[in-house]
């Protein structure tokens, strides 16, 4: 049967640390730093969510072969992107990701539907990559219209065709 857990549970039966208190890039740095020293960490500072990967691709995910099938739910608040933030704990995101022998099978996510807020973001999104990489993405104008003429509550799942294959045909590692 399925395990359903949350990133932060997770992140506590993995390595023993609540990523929730953690919500701040200098915090995270600062916990990899002196916690987990192995992990490597570029000289330069990073966005939150580039320590977010780093310390779980590092040390999380690896783990998650200990359940077959497992759904993993409510990810921190700053990997919301397209979604949106559960009412009643805003820290954390309404989206989720199913796992099938520890390899990422589909993601899936409620669809943000608020048209200012969604420019929020894409602009807080477009300064933070300006200052860290030099660079800016165009803006999704067609996007902010159609939320603008409204879309109604919707979610949406990414299933990856290939990783359901390598599942139900049992390859142990299908990407070496």
């Amino acid at each position: 049967s399925m395990k359903r857990l949350t990133m932060q549970e997770i992140w506590l039966e993995t390595i023993g640390v609540d990523p929730l208190l953690y919500l701040e890039a200098p915090k995270l740095r600062a916990l990899i730093e002196t916690q987990f020293p192995d992990v490597p960490l570029p000289k330069s500072e990073l966005p939150w969510d580039d320590y977010f990967f780093l310390l779980f691709l590092n040390k999380i995910e690896p783990e998650f072969k200990r359940w077959p099938l497992l759904m993993v739910t409510e990810f921190p608040a700053p990997l919301a992107a397209l979604s949106t933030l559960k009412v009643s704990n805003p820290r954390v995101c309404e989206r989720f990701e199913v796992y099938v022998n520890g390899v990422e099978l589909c993601n899936a996510y409620n669809e943000l539907t608020d048209p200012s807020e969604q420019r929020r973001r894409f602009v807080e999104q477009a300064k933070a990559k300006q200052a860290i990489y030099g660079y800016s993405l165009p803006t999704a104008s067609r996007f902010l219209e159609a939320l603008d003429k409204g879309l109604p509550p919707s979610a949406g799942i990414a299933l990856g065709v290939e990783r359901l294959l390598y599942s139900l045909f049992a390859v142990d590692d299908p990407f070496f």
